[in-house]
């Protein structure tokens, strides 16, 4: 006769029998990179480095795979290959989502026209203004070392200066 019926209900777990126990693993909190909060590292993970909320788990995405595609130019491909794809299949995406966000389209439209302004700003910076209208003309002049004895036989450049645009009004010329 058997110890136990098949009507008994009697589980043998896995903790009554007799095996040797790992020692648990105790895990310090740490602080999420991306929110900051603390939190408590899954034992599996003992790098973990974020928290598992949402919005820190697609930061640490956003971040891995911003590194991906910098390292592996097979995984760039990739992704540019189905991001062309997912356009060609959603030819309209933008211009109905313009569409249904006017605000969105208005900040866009504002931004790229600030945008536009910087590129058409000259870049070179210009420490010393002038107002004279005829304060240089085109032509011959030399150039010398300034703090140089005038008994050192230094020889001056011979440069030619040439006026390509004045302005209608006082010309602003830096020196």
């Amino acid at each position: 006769m058997p110890l136990l019926a098949p009507t008994d209900n009697v589980v043998i777990s896995r903790r009554d029998r007799a095996q040797p126990t790992e020692p648990e693993i105790v895990m310090e909190n740490r602080w999420c990179s991306a929110c900051g909060c603390e939190f408590s590292p899954r034992p599996q993970a003992p790098r973990q480095a974020y928290c598992t909320k949402p919005e820190c788990r697609r930061e640490r995405r956003r971040l891995w795979q911003m590194a991906k595609r910098r390292s592996d130019p097979d995984y760039l491909a990739n992704q540019t290959q189905a991001q062309k794809a997912w356009a060609a299949r959603n030819i309209n995406y933008w211009k109905q989502y313009r569409t249904d966000h006017p605000s969105y389209a208005a900040n866009n439209r504002s931004r790229q026209r600030s945008r536009n302004n910087k590129r058409k700003q000259p870049s070179v910076a210009k420490m010393d203004l002038s107002q004279a209208s005829d304060l240089l003309e085109t032509g011959h002049y030399e150039l010398r070392r300034i703090g140089v004895s005038p008994v050192a036989n230094m020889d001056p450049w011979i440069v030619k200066i040439t006026v390509l645009s004045r302005a209608a009004g006082p010309s602003t010329i830096a020196l």
